[in-house]
């Protein structure tokens, strides 16, 4: 890879550590220019013969997936590429065959007979689907059609549901930079000790983590020319302000001038040192400006341990962003361009439909034992609402193997869809009761509930109890009040 490193991202795939990303593609297009094809992917040819082979995209970025694929199929050097793509359906159920279909047209776009590696996106994860989905997906490359399954924005919680499932994850693409740190702690945590690579976008904030913003007053929202400055400059105010950058930008100046590399450059750097980073995308307008000196300067240097504990020190001064990974795409305050998801989908549909019966409304899950034993998952009876007790089920499938926090997460995830099919949210909980198989479990469960319940505070009641189904490791109950 021309001095480029690499990562092992499987055993058939290896990627560069720094990813061309390919999302202002569609920024470029949106007002209704669509980019040649073959013009665009020659820009593609100088960043191939500088050893960064990895590009990434996205089925929403314009013409992206095109241009790759076409670069791949004409290029002498098109076999040397590994083309990274996402999936971000509309919130809602999803059949077999829509994602085999989706997956089918990402191949035809990209002139492959098998994506490298496919990252999945959910809207909502109190919707169930979303582990559809990834059953989906990974039937699908154990056909061929798939190498390597990731995921993009997903949250540390719903990593681990998913992986001990038995879904093969080998990636979680995530905002990971000195503004944002997130991807920290918990995430990578758990991604190091699962063979997890986080790959890093936003490492620069849509440029304002450079030379160019040292030392500039504030803009205003009407300079801030493309979605990524729009969005970023959310993070940016939600991380302490316009001074607070400063301040970052003024130490990575220092480190700047004692390493002769770039503020973007050291900045990417610094995220590339991190807990399970597998790589950092840098964003690339094809045709434009390619910044391929500085990204081939990451790996011309290391930051000194004194160096990277200044940058830390500063990074303290920082609010941390709330949340966890991907929650600006979830929960307010919505840390996008354009503030809230108006741009990125039109609902949210509830999970499950009511149903009315003598003068309550019941919600319906589909696990077997609601028929078997004649219940209801949740029942509504004037403004109460009564949510059975919820076990680690999805249809007939057992969820979280083995993985009590894994369980638990899934459990109050199954809780709050039953609530919001029913008009409710679970900050309407007014109590909970939890029924553990084994006493050694209790504490990460009831760290789970803490986590989940945390605002919420609902009385609660813990039992350790022997559940049926040697496979069930939780069970939870609760009941709520509409306002």
């Amino acid at each position: 890879m021309s001095g480029i490193p690499s990562y092992q991202l499987t055993r058939s795939l290896q990627i560069s550590r720094a990813i061309t990303g390919l999302w202002q593609i569609a920024d470029m297009e949106r007002d209704g220019n669509t980019l040649d094809p073959k013009t665009t992917s020659e820009f593609m040819e100088p960043y191939v013969s500088r050893g960064f082979t990895t590009f990434d995209m996205a089925d929403h970025y314009g013409s992206a997936e095109i241009i790759a694929g076409y670069f791949k199929h004409h290029s002498p050097h098109g076999s040397e590429v590994q083309l990274l793509t996402k999936w971000v359906p509309e919130p809602g159920p999803v059949t077999f065959d829509q994602v085999r279909k989706a997956v089918q047209e990402r191949c035809t776009r990209l002139q492959t007979d098998q994506v490298d590696l496919l990252q999945y996106h959910s809207w909502n994860f109190s919707n169930p689907y979303w582990l559809d989905t990834l059953f989906h997906l990974q039937q699908l490359q154990d056909e061929g059609l798939i190498r390597a399954i990731g995921t993009t924005n997903f949250d540390t919680a719903h990593l681990r549901i998913a992986s001990s499932s038995g879904i093969k994850i080998v990636s979680n693409q995530i905002s990971y930079s000195l503004i944002d740190q997130r991807g920290g702690g918990a995430m990578a945590d758990y991604c190091s000790e699962n063979e997890i690579a986080i790959l890093a976008y936003g490492t620069l904030c849509g440029g304002f983590l450079s030379q160019k913003w040292l030392g500039k007053p504030e803009p205003t929202s009407s300079e801030l020319s493309n979605w990524s400055l729009m969005k970023y400059k959310r993070f940016i105010d939600a991380a302490g302000g316009w001074s607070k950058l400063q301040d970052l930008l003024n130490v990575l100046k220092e480190v700047s001038n004692e390493t002769d590399r770039s503020i973007s450059t050291i900045a990417s750097r610094y995220q590339l040192n991190q807990k399970a980073v597998g790589a950092v995308i840098i964003g690339a307008r094809l045709g434009e400006s390619s910044y391929l000196e500085d990204a081939h300067s990451l790996f011309t240097f290391n930051l000194s341990t004194q160096q990277s504990e200044r940058i830390r020190e500063v990074l303290h001064t920082l609010t941390p962003i709330p949340g966890d990974c991907g929650d600006e795409y979830r929960k307010p305050p919505y840390l996008t361009a354009s503030g809230d998801l108006s741009h990125h989908i039109e609902e949210i549909p509830p999970v499950y439909t009511p149903v009315a019966r003598n003068g309550r409304r019941t919600i319906n899950s589909g696990t077997p034992w609601e028929s078997i034993a004649g219940y209801s998952r949740a029942l509504q009876v004037d403004k109460r609402i009564l949510v059975s007790g919820t076990t680690a089920t999805h249809g007939s499938i057992s969820i979280g193997a083995n993985d009590p926090i894994a369980q638990t997460h899934f459990v109050i995830d199954k809780i709050e869809a039953a609530l919001e099919s029913l008009g409710s949210k679970l900050a309407d909980v007014v109590r909970t009761r939890i029924y553990v198989s084994r006493e050694e479990d209790c504490e990460a469960i009831c760290r789970v509930h803490g986590e989940r319940f945390a605002e919420i505070v609902p009385a609660n009641t813990l039992v350790v109890a022997k559940l049926i189904g040697s496979q069930y490791l939780v069970e939870i109950e609760a009941e709520a009040v509409l306002p």
